[in-house]
């Protein structure tokens, strides 16, 4: 099968898709000031977040990363696992990022703790937040507690895995069961393009707790062949017909 070049990166645009240098730039993130962008949904929330976060510092910018759910703490020396203003300015100056939170189990880290946010936010820098969990399933429908997305958002990144597509809604979706009764189908039925468009489009799901004032993007990840691409562009248009026009298409990065 012919494969898409890495690292690339479209916006929908005028019933195409078109190149865009950065996620920031696809996002509407790109000007904005010390912005929160809160990244939700499934198959790929973590590379999406790295990718952000690797854009602020090629600027020369700083940038913050934790979640409100949990996250898997990688071996690199810019993650935090304590709320310390000290350390974090220390990890900042060194390494123009932190990744802080605090100690859970298999290997994650989870939220900071509440009175711990006002450090963050004084600090007056953008912001990356992980507001959901999927155990690295391509789709997902959130559960009643689900997503946890701070009231400071100003940027909502929506993401799925398109890797999902033509699977069964038992295998590829975390919480399967919620995702069949909002699409009215059976676990047994395959994703079908339509149905992540109507995810992407649902106040029960991808939009599910979006300030009303923030940006909403739906970003298609995992678009690393030539099919998956143009099964990218077709939900872009069914999204573009439910009203949402902010949609970037990404493949995974490579080291």
């Amino acid at each position: 099968m012919a494969r898409v070049k890495n690292k690339m990166l479209y916006i929908y645009k005028k019933n195409a898709l078109c190149d865009v240098d950065s996620l920031r730039q696809a996002a509407g993130i790109l000007d904005a000031d010390h912005p929160v962008v809160s990244v939700t949904g499934a198959g790929g929330k973590t590379s999406s977040i790295r990718r952000l976060a690797g854009e602020y510092i090629r600027s020369g910018q700083k940038v913050i990363v934790m979640t409100t759910t949990h996250l898997m703490v990688e071996e690199e020396p810019w993650f935090l696992l304590e709320p310390s203003e000290e350390k974090m300015r220390e990890l900042l100056e060194t390494y123009s990022q932190v990744w802080v939170g605090t100690p859970a189990e298999n290997r994650r880290m989870g939220p900071v703790p509440d009175e711990f946010l006002n450090v963050i936010w004084n600090m007056e820098l953008p912001v990356l937040v992980e507001a959901d969990g999927a155990r690295q399933l391509p789709l997902k429908v959130p559960g009643e507690q689900e997503p946890v997305i701070l009231p400071q958002t100003t940027h909502l990144l929506s993401v799925y895995g398109l890797d999902g597509i033509g699977g069964r809604i038992r295998d590829v979706f975390f919480r399967p069961e919620r995702a069949a009764e909002l699409l009215g189908r059976q676990p047994e039925d395959l994703v079908t393009v339509e149905d992540v468009a109507l995810l992407a489009s649902s106040e029960d799901a991808g939009r599910k707790g979006c300030p009303a004032d923030a940006v909403y993007t739906v970003v298609l990840n995992k678009a690393d062949t030539l099919r998956l691409k143009a099964r990218a562009l077709e939900i872009s248009r069914e999204l573009e017909k439910a009203g949402i026009m902010r949609i970037a298409v990404s493949s995974r990065e490579e080291d």
